[in-house]
């Protein structure tokens, strides 16, 4: 066994280990508080609403160890166990030019992957979700969603996926850069696209019909200096009860939307606090930033591939005897989460350092005990749990523990 494999093996190993072990120590955590409410949310929520979320954390928990050991024997099966190579072998023996054999290679590996994934996602979904109140969504309705996405993936991927193969076979030594260069132009047209061509496949989007609320929002877009293209309400409850708000768009393309249930939860000026956190990463430039950080990694990723692309030992250490460029790519994208999961932590206190932004300008721009009270009333509509693993979530929460960001709120009350 070469020390390419063994180094693979190694870190898939400790890597999935980790993650087991954050998992259970997530789980008993929130299982051993789930008979008291934390002390800064005592008058706020109760303890059956606070058992809710811990029963409902501790199902996720669960599921997520399953999906943990799954995905690590499916990464194991598709690369040592000789998954690609035998599928590999099969589009060979349709005698297809180079560009169509990679591409049939490409899309028909990331269809059985879809497929492969398609129980626990059910589970999720028409189990937990259903069993805790939050699916709204019917087995018509599931089903639709999926045959639209595989197809929408289908009609973007393919021209796509054509693209960065034959850039990869014909462009020269450094196809990497063009391919970088394609795939950022696509990144950033998809941001475009999505609110206008995209996102009303799969939902409803309506004008908000309360004049008083609209006029609220919009004198803070106008004190924050934000153009829009308009205040849109989602029909999220099609779906689930989770509510939620987020922008979207590019450039002059920009929306604002906010979930049907979210609206139907918070009062109006909790909707504007909330609203002024969203404006928060756009005023603190946090968009900007994650969008350079997205274009640097894949930067260094597609240099990085271009080169593994010429080792044979590449292939030959990770299950694929005969060296493609298709090959090449399959296995860089299965195998690069292996060697990046120890960097989450990282990530995930930069993002909840911009949370901490977002909240500081929200605090200055409207009350922040609005903020507050529609912190607390999502926590109790999305059964969040109050009491995370703080090693968990060191490694996995983007936003801050709802305990530390409500004392982080609290200080900045004006006296």
């Amino acid at each position: 066994m070469s020390s390419f494999t063994l180094l693979f093996l190694a870190l898939l190993l400790v890597g999935s280990g980790l993650q087991l072990y954050l998992a259970w120590r997530h789980g008993r955590h929130v299982a051993a508080h789930r008979d008291a409410v934390p002390s800064a949310f005592v008058d706020r929520i109760s303890l059956q609403e606070h058992q809710l979320a811990a029963d409902y954390t501790t199902a996720k928990v669960r599921l997520e160890l399953v999906g943990i050991l799954w995905s690590s024997l499916l990464l194991l099966l598709w690369t040592l166990g000789g998954g690609l190579q035998w599928l590999d072998q099969r589009w060979d023996a349709l005698e297809l030019s180079p560009l169509w054999h990679g591409t049939g290679f490409m899309l028909s590996a990331l269809l059985l992957m879809g497929l492969l994934d398609l129980p626990l996602s059910l589970y999720r979904t028409f189990v937990i979700e259903q069993r805790f109140g939050f699916n709204k969504s019917s087995w018509a309705l599931w089903i639709g969603d999926l045959f639209k996405s595989t197809l929408l993936s289908l009609l973007i991927g393919v021209p796509l996926l054509l693209l960065v193969l034959w850039l990869m076979g014909n462009a020269g030594p450094l196809w990497w850069l063009w391919v970088w260069l394609v795939w950022s132009g696509f990144g950033l047209l998809m941001l475009w696209a999505y609110p206008a061509f995209i996102a009303p496949l799969f939902n409803k989007f309506s004008n908000l019909e309360n004049p008083e609320l609209e006029s609220a929002i919009r004198d803070l877009l106008t004190r924050c200096g934000f153009a829009f293209q308009g205040v849109f309400v989602m029909d999220g409850s099609r779906r689930s009860s989770h509510g939620n708000a987020y922008f979207t768009g590019l450039g002059n393309n920009k929306r604002i939307v906010f979930y049907d249930t979210l609206l139907k939860a918070l009062g109006q000026n909790e909707i504007v606090a909330v609203l002024a956190h969203e404006l928060g990463h756009f005023r603190r430039k946090h968009v900007r930033q994650r969008m350079i950080i997205m274009f640097a990694s894949s930067f260094l990723g597609l240099a990085l591939l271009g080169w593994l692309s010429g080792q044979s030992w590449f292939f030959n250490d990770l299950g694929l005897t005969t060296p493609s460029l298709h090959g090449a790519l399959m296995l860089f994208l299965l195998v690069v989460p292996v060697f990046t999961f120890f960097t989450q932590p990282l990530l995930a206190a930069h993002m909840r350092k911009h949370e901490f932004e977002a909240d500081d300008f929200a605090a200055a721009q409207s009350d922040a005990r609005d903020l507050i009270r529609a912190l607390v009333k999502l926590y109790q509509d999305n059964a969040s749990t109050l009491t995370p693993d703080p090693w968990y979530s060191a490694f996995h929460d983007s936003h801050p523990p709802a305990a530390v960001r409500i004392d982080h709120l609290s200080a900045r009350i004006a006296p």
